[in-house]
């Protein structure tokens, strides 16, 4: 009869929401004892302890996180045009390379010395 009174309490539990996940963190966090806490909901200690590892990493990334400024748009706009400088600079180099065969007094051939 205990089985299936737990089986009963399990499949009235369900799925764990978001939700009900971070009130059981909180809980841990606030110095509710984890075997307890795990018999009370029917999960296992190590499932309460990767739902808080989760939980305050999660809040420790928001915490590093910070608002987009101004400028970050002109960097990216600089980024964008600095990178589209350099291919047209190496396409230009390429051009030259080129055009050394057919012109040979180029400044910037190098000497086959």
């Amino acid at each position: 009869m205990k089985k299936q009174q737990k089986q009963d309490r399990t499949a009235e539990r369900g799925r764990f929401s978001a939700k009900r996940k971070k009130e059981a963190v909180l809980r841990l966090l606030k110095g509710e004892d984890l075997d307890a806490l795990s018999r009370e909901l029917g999960v296992t200690g190590a499932v309460l302890s990767e739902w808080r590892e989760k939980f305050l990493a999660a809040g420790e990334s928001g915490l590093k996180s910070r608002e987009p400024e101004a400028a970050d748009d002109e960097v990216l706009r600089l980024k964008a045009m600095v990178g589209e400088l350099m291919m047209k600079n190496e396409l230009l180099e390429e051009k030259a390379q080129l055009m050394e065969g057919n012109a040979p007094g180029f400044p910037w051939r190098k000497s086959r010395g």
